[in-house]
């Protein structure tokens, strides 16, 4: 159930917060590039070796090497401050960006591109886990006591800004690519990281102290990993990267088998459109069941929306199925980011954030492979198969393992060190 916005502070005064534009306008600039890289690595590689296949294999070793890397980067930021970790990831971005605009210029093989891709996403600064940390800290977030009234809020708002990134990153990075030269749009992502980056960086007030690391004694380089709810989270969060990469190429094969693609921007700018009125409307809502409950009937509906995408061959409908698709994806995301305040400790929270960002890109990278190949093999409607897989491996997760989404009774340690006390509102 659900109250109206008036039962709680809202969007005005989530902005209102002391501190948070200082970070957000940076946050949004150096996020941007997250959004731009695989497409300006698709398309300046497809430009130079003509194969679009090559293009997409090197931008699946960035996404894979960004998943696995982004939970260690965001440790470290725990442990030694987000300031420390980002600047000298920046550069090394910056750097491992240009070494692969010159490889790719230069026709290097497809070895030497897949090469200098690692460290190009291993590198990627994990802006938005940041901010989401950031804003756990200014809004005095704690495990163990019930969350600000305002943290799914933000939530929310990250969420939108996240969907916001996706719409316009592609399109910048496209029309450098196409309108200005081939590398453009990979020469501005790294720019954009630079710049935006140190900025970000050097806002230092509003950053979450490295010196909160749970209960006395407690080893502050603990995993959040250890904690259960979040390996509960990062599996489901495979589920929400599978309809992101399912609908990417399902959605563009579908154009291209009806003899329509141009169509493709208008359905999947539909389904991103979903999204973010979702996000939208749920900041705002001052909902009275749990994040854990909200987060089940999210994959419940996001399992039933995707249900019927493989079985729709006309474009109205196929926009009107997948309107509801996006519809369902935020609140699910929402509540997995809310759910990380109430199981993690400020010591261990940029890390939980970057587990199920990279969850994220990872069941994206496989989701777009496989429906790839469902879609050359079999025709685009089985691509749509993908979202339906992911999201129902997912929901079956998050019911047989629910009981690990609520903290540790008062006196126990979560794991390995990582305790909290006092009640929580989870369910």
């Amino acid at each position: 159930m659900a109250s109206t916005v008036s039962d709680r502070p809202g969007y005005g005064q989530l902005l209102r917060t002391p501190g948070a534009w200082t970070f957000l306008l940076p946050g949004f600039a150096a996020r941007q590039p997250f959004a731009m890289l695989t497409i300006g690595i698709v398309l300046l590689v497809q430009h130079t070796t003509g194969s679009y296949g090559s293009a997409g294999a090197v931008a699946a070793v960035s996404g894979v090497s960004m998943a696995l890397f982004a939970p260690q980067t965001g440790k470290l930021a725990d442990r030694f401050g987000q300031r420390a970790v980002l600047l000298p990831g920046v550069l090394v971005h910056g750097a491992s960006v240009g070494a692969l605009t010159a490889l790719a210029l230069a026709d290097a093989p497809i070895w030497a591109l897949c090469l200098a891709a690692v460290p190009t996403g291993a590198s990627i600064p994990q802006i938005g886990p940041m901010v989401r940390a950031r804003w756990a800290a200014v809004l005095g977030a704690a495990p163990g006591r019930e969350a600000s009234p305002l943290m799914s809020t933000a939530a929310a708002f990250e969420s939108v800004t996240d969907e916001f990134t996706f719409v316009i990153g592609p399109v910048i990075a496209t029309a450098l690519c196409t309108g200005v030269h081939p590398a453009a749009g990979l020469i501005a992502e790294a720019a954009l990281t630079l710049v935006g980056g140190l900025f970000f960086a050097a806002q230092r007030a509003t950053q979450p102290s490295v010196r909160d690391a749970g209960t006395t004694g407690s080893p502050r380089h603990a995993s959040a990993l250890s904690v259960p709810g979040v390996r509960v989270l990062a599996v489901a969060f495979l589920g929400i990267g599978a309809v992101f990469g399912g609908m990417q190429v399902s959605l563009t094969a579908f154009a291209e088998e009806i003899g329509r693609p141009g169509s493709n921007g208008v359905l999947y700018g539909i389904f991103a459109a979903g999204n973010m009125l979702a996000g939208i409307v749920c900041g705002a809502i001052a909902w009275k069941s749990g994040p854990r409950r909200r987060l089940i009937a999210g994959y419940a509906a996001l399992t039933l929306t995707a249900s019927g995408l493989w079985a729709v061959h006309s474009v109205p409908l196929l926009a009107a199925l997948g309107l509801l698709v996006g519809l369902c994806i935020a609140p699910a995301l929402i509540s997995g980011y809310t759910l990380v305040e109430a199981l993690v400790p400020a010591s261990a929270r940029t890390e939980a954030f970057t587990w199920l960002t990279g969850a994220v890109a990872l069941g994206q990278a496989a989701a777009v492979t496989v429906a790839g190949q469902l879609a050359d093999a079999h025709g685009a409607s089985t691509g749509f198969l993908v979202p339906l897989v992911g999201t129902v491996l997912a929901l079956v997760t998050l019911l047989a393992l629910r009981s690990r989404l609520v903290p540790r009774p008062s006196g126990r340690a979560v794991a390995r060190g990582l305790g909290h006390r006092g009640p929580v509102t989870v369910d």
